[in-house]
């Protein structure tokens, strides 16, 4: 039998918590008495959840191909919660600090593992087939993707490679994104000019995008660790945390989509375009983005041959497997 002085205090402690909130105890109790149990399919939304998937060809692979997606998103989701408590966080811990950056990293652990689903996991001839029916919609046009990088470093990093040196810190945050780096991935191929992909996502994604980089300016995750005590700078485990993110983030998982690519898309003596009608050779490769989120924690040969030797693996995938 449980102790009453133990219930008793437990009732007191929940009169206190609704009087402060105008509300009667006994209304309370009257609720969980009525109330049903709750069930494991109920809290999660598992009905919901599996009823998400709603192939538009009749090819089985379409239904991995949904799922592994939207699966991605739900991680870019796990990893905007964790970005979205550092730039918040106002203690300056620093073992918070690594332990969110720790968190993230085992989510970009867990999808560049997955990643074989997509590479190894679909039949391409299943996979050119249905591909065409989801014209113009492509993965580039993950919001959650682009959110993460605006929460991790300033927009000025983020101009594309043959621009960024005529911009810094000074320019507006509409001139800076204007020339981010994703933006000349979606140009056709043949004609140079913007794609239905990247007219639809501008339309539908520019104003949350701005109104994110504007809240964050001053104050993303590299400015957190700009701000640190310079002994809190040079901690090991921050500055490795912070490099693994940067090359999970900026070569790792780029890397994975350039594999897929190269399976899927390149298999002919002209390789053939993505959905979205993506430059998907010149957008992929992390050696010719060259983004990086915390250029601080990194040395100078790091930055000047990033991404190169991941290049050169990305573009003979078929060596290594």
């Amino acid at each position: 039998m449980e102790d009453k002085a133990q219930i008793e205090k437990q009732i007191q402690q929940l009169g206190e918590k609704f009087r402060d909130s105008g509300q009667n105890l006994s209304a309370y109790l009257d609720g969980l008495l009525y109330q049903r149990y709750l069930t494991y399919w109920d809290y999660i939304r598992l009905d919901t959840l599996l009823s998400l998937q709603v192939p538009r060809t009749h090819f089985p692979d379409e239904e991995i191909f949904i799922m592994y997606h939207q699966i991605t998103e739900l991680y870019f989701k796990l990893i905007l919660h964790e970005q979205k408590q550092l730039v918040e966080d106002t203690s300056g811990n620093l073992q918070t600090f690594i332990e969110k950056l720790n968190r993230i990293n085992n989510y970009y652990k867990a999808l560049i593992s997955s990643f074989s689903i997509m590479v190894r996991g679909m039949e391409p001839e299943q996979f050119m087939r249905y591909r065409m029916a989801l014209l113009p919609a492509s993965g580039f046009q993950s919001a959650q993707y682009r959110m993460i990088e605006i929460y991790a470093t300033p927009l000025e990093f983020l101009v594309h490679a043959s621009e960024r040196e005529k911009f810094s810190q000074n320019n507006t945050i509409e001139e800076l994104y204007e020339h981010i780096y994703w933006k000349k991935g979606a140009t056709e191929l043949k004609s140079g000019e913007k794609t239905l992909t990247l007219k639809q996502f501008e339309k539908r994604y520019t104003p949350r995008f701005l109104r994110i980089a504007h809240q964050v300016k001053g104050n993303t995750i590299y400015h957190k660790y700009l701000n640190l005590p310079p002994e809190e700078r040079d901690n090991k485990a921050l500055k490795r945390a912070l490099q693994l993110l940067d090359l999970n983030a900026n070569v790792n998982w780029p890397l994975m989509h350039l594999g897929s690519a190269y399976r899927y898309l390149n298999r002919k003596a002209q390789e053939i375009e993505a959905t979205g009608g993506t430059n998907w050779k010149k957008y992929l490769p992390p050696g010719f983005q060259k983004i990086v989120f915390f250029p601080e924690v990194h040395d100078r040969e790091t930055i000047e041959n990033w991404g190169k030797q991941w290049v050169e693996h990305g573009l003979n995938p078929e060596k290594n497997h």
